[in-house]
């Protein structure tokens, strides 16, 4: 990981095709939608709106961007799938954390507000998790433009010329990707008013940890100079603590 790209770096022999943009807007914006609105029973519901279109613009602006900007690692996210070095193991945690945990996060709300299980949510504490929402995107993106190398897999990009990302919101944590999932997860049910919502959000977030431990691990084992950038930041997630 690197903040910007090496000067010998191979170019890039991927594309984004037709079909990566179609599941790229399946992903973030049609699915995401048809589970919270649909579950839910109603479509004016103001705090679903708010939580999709910060979530689904956050995703398709940063898109954009990374087409416009660094297309080589938009064509290396959007053929997260088609990697034979990925880990094995980072296949199934990478569709659980990435995907299937934050809809099953959303189905809860949408049947929490549906059946009113929950108890009411204070608006303040509503505001408090919009604002935490909206940084930790601001930060993930932040993250995803200062790190040429931020696959959605885990492996070493060799064929990139993999290096060490060092600058922007890596100057304070090892891996602020995932520091700022676990902040949207853990806000999500908040701002969705649905206590029970924090049920699969924990579960989400330990798989955070689990798949944050394994891949430092290999980029400690397998990615040159990682280990010196971990004895300078010495925090995986959350400053002060791990």
């Amino acid at each position: 990981m690197s903040t910007q790209p090496p000067a010998n770096a191979a170019a890039p022999t991927l594309h984004v095709k037709p079909y990566q943009v179609i599941m790229m807007l399946v992903a973030m914006v049609i699915l995401p939608a048809v589970i919270l609105f649909g579950l839910a029973g109603r479509l004016d519901w103001v705090a679903g709106w708010v939580y999709l279109l910060i979530s689904a613009g956050a995703g398709i602006l940063s898109r954009l961007w990374l087409l416009r900007y660094n297309p080589a690692l938009a064509a290396e996210r959007g053929a997260a799938y088609e990697h034979k070095d990925a880990k094995a193991w980072d296949r199934w945690l990478m569709i659980s954390v990435g995907l299937l945990g934050p809809l099953v996060i959303l189905a809860v709300a949408g049947l929490d507000e549906r059946y009113g299980w929950s108890a009411p949510v204070a608006p303040g504490l509503q505001i408090a998790a919009l604002i935490v929402i909206l940084l930790a995107t601001a930060t993930s993106i932040w993250a995803l433009m200062s790190n040429p190398f931020f696959s959605a897999t885990v492996r070493i990009q060799k064929e990139r010329g993999h290096t060490v990302a060092t600058g922007g919101p890596y100057r304070f944590v090892r891996h602020p990707g995932y520091a700022s999932g676990l902040l949207v997860y853990l806000a999500m049910p908040v701002l969705l008013e649905s206590w029970w919502g924090l049920v699969p959000a924990v579960g989400v977030m330990i798989l955070i940890f689990v798949r944050t431990s394994l891949e430092d691990r290999t980029l400690h084992e397998e990615l040159d100079g990682y280990r010196a950038y971990a004895a300078r930041v010495r925090y995986r997630l959350i400053p002060g603590v791990w």
